[in-house]
């Protein structure tokens, strides 16, 4: 064979396995093309949308829900628009409402209690907008509720109260602290607490008052029941923050080895502190940086669905966890540094 010959067969073995090679490459690329029609898919839903959301207030708990929704919403194109109401009822009345004229494609609200955006939260999926509501509810369902089921959450913690003031293990005197009366979740929470409560008979509940989510409300309520009921066994309360005003009132009486204090938690780290000070007998914890993850998760299904707003009630509960010792500080999250 002639040195030509020679080079024109090995110029056709790489024609031939270039052309193999192309072949090779291309089958994965087609094989592919659905799962790249579903990432389309994904960023014309997502991609230019805005989600208003609006708060009671910017609190540990609010802040760490806007920084998660932030930045899972940065990564997809979704712009958030945020107005603190700073506590005040009448400013989020009107900022929902402006919210709706300004026709976001996703409002997501906080309730301060089970009346005051019912008719608003209604009108929003009237006009086009879907609606989701984080840990406090309203009156009027919406296309997805994000956050704790608040009652059962009650039945667990009012068990553990038993568990250990009850049947003899002390004197069954338990006082109640709640949030805000008229929120679902302070409401629900101990509507599930007093069903526990009544079913034994060794438990007596002295006490069950509004803080207004204020520890110093709560410190001086915590002060008047132990004066009371100096024989107290134990304090439910509805949210760590507020109970800390509580533990003060207890270790000023000088009562902190008598009296246990059980919480419901949204797992920020002053709880895990107070606990492993002693302060917190047990807080019971939902992560609000895992039910911020959950609220954007359930903002991108909405978005994706094609749903007609206000078509279906879609409920998202995040699931609780016990903090009893410094070993459970996972169900804590961390604040990143450089957060708010």
């Amino acid at each position: 064979m002639t040195k030509a010959v020679h080079r024109r067969a090995f110029a056709g073995i790489g024609l031939a396995t270039m052309v193999a090679t192309a072949a090779l490459v291309a089958a994965p690329s087609q094989a592919a093309g659905p799962r790249d029609q579903l990432r389309e898919k994904f960023d014309k839903s997502l991609k230019g949308k805005t989600v208003a959301w609006s708060p009671v207030w910017m609190g540990v708990l609010e802040s760490e829900w806007t920084r998660v929704m932030k930045d899972r919403f940065d990564d997809y194109g979704i712009k958030l628009v945020t107005r603190d109401a700073n506590m005040k009822s009448d400013i989020q009345l009107q900022t929902v409402s402006d919210y709706i004229n300004d026709k976001p494609d996703v409002i997501v609200v906080q309730n301060p209690n089970v009346t005051l955006l019912a008719k608003e939260l209604k009108r929003a999926m009237d006009a086009g907008i879907y609606v989701v509501q984080v840990n406090m509810a309203s009156n009027t369902l919406t296309d997805a509720y994000v956050g704790v089921d608040a009652k059962d959450l009650g039945t667990k913690i009012a068990r553990e109260v038993i568990n250990q003031c009850g049947g003899g293990k002390g004197s069954g005197e338990v006082a109640i602290l709640e949030g805000e009366a008229t929120a679902a979740y302070s409401l629900d929470m101990k509507n599930g607490a007093m069903e526990v409560f009544k079913t034994d008979p060794s438990i007596k509940v002295v006490s069950s008052q509004p803080t207004s989510w204020d520890a110093n409300k709560a410190g001086d309520i915590t002060t008047t029941v132990l004066q009371q009921h100096p024989k107290l066994c134990g304090i439910l309360s509805v949210w760590g923050p507020q109970t800390a005003g509580a533990a003060q009132a207890i270790k000023a009486a000088n009562m902190g080895d008598k009296v246990k204090v059980f919480v419901a938690s949204d797992g920020q780290p002053a709880d895990c502190d107070l606990l492993e000070q002693g302060a917190f007998s047990a807080n019971l914890s939902y992560r609000a940086d895992v039910q911020g993850q959950t609220i954007a998760d359930a903002v991108i299904a909405l978005l994706q669905s094609g749903d007609k707003p206000g078509a279906k009630n879609i409920a998202y509960y995040t699931t609780p966890a016990w903090v009893k010792s410094k070993d459970d500080r996972m169900y804590c999250f961390s604040i990143p540094k450089g957060a708010k």
